[in-house]
């Protein structure tokens, strides 16, 4: 079921989009079941979770912490995260540089930019990406490497809203291209997720997050 699926996603999906099988709150033989069709980019969003499935499944997974990550959490992941996706703050990056440093590892991350209109969404506003990307500050910080830019549309039905949020993203992240440091040069576009993706991709996204999509919905 889950092998059909993925082939149908992969298949419809341009060749340049990258897809993060997000599999939280869902048990291991889902994520075995995936990994067997050649799947190898997982995403989680809880800490303890990532930890306990990154200690039983196959070592070659690629994984992603999407959601909110805190700084007190930063160290139980940092040997072997591939990606984080919700970097919302200067403080956040030290921390993640520090603990990286301790592993002898870079960690890549994305900056997780506001969009929605929504109170419970995270995220650092347009300016303050900029002003992150060109402080002086962060181009010190040797053990993170920033990638690109995340994003998350209001929660709505209302198509020309996410649009219009998705765009906005896209735009940001196009005008934010040139700025290149040695710790920093955006590539990855991480918006849409099961409900949107498609608007997502037409809008920019070449990094979409499906969970329900794939593995039904959530336990």
């Amino acid at each position: 079921m889950i092998k059909n699926i993925l082939h149908s996603i992969k298949s419809s999906i341009p060749d340049y989009v990258t897809l993060v099988a997000v599999s939280k709150t869902k048990p291991p033989e889902d994520i075995l079941e995936a990994y067997k069709t050649g799947h190898r980019i997982f995403g989680e969003n809880k800490v303890q979770e990532l930890v306990e499935k990154y200690e039983i499944l196959p070592k070659d997974i690629e994984w992603h912490m999407i959601g909110h990550l805190q700084r007190n959490k930063v160290k139980y992941i940092a040997s072997f995260v591939q990606l984080i996706h919700g970097v919302d703050s200067l403080k956040l990056l030290k921390e993640i540089n520090k603990q990286a440093q301790k592993n002898n590892r870079i960690i890549h991350c994305l900056l997780q930019v506001k969009i929605a209109k929504e109170d419970s969404k995270y995220g650092l506003s347009a300016a303050n990406v900029k002003s992150l990307l060109e402080s002086p500050e962060v181009s010190q910080l040797k053990n993170i490497y920033i990638e690109g830019l995340m994003g998350m549309a209001t929660f709505t039905e209302n198509d020309e809203q996410i649009k219009k949020e998705f765009t906005l993203l896209a735009s940001l992240f196009d005008n934010l291209k040139a700025i290149h440091t040695k710790n920093c040069k955006l590539k990855t576009l991480s918006m849409g997720m099961s409900g949107d993706y498609k608007l997502a991709i037409t809008c920019g996204s070449n990094m979409i997050r499906l969970g329900s999509t794939i593995f039904g919905e959530r336990n």
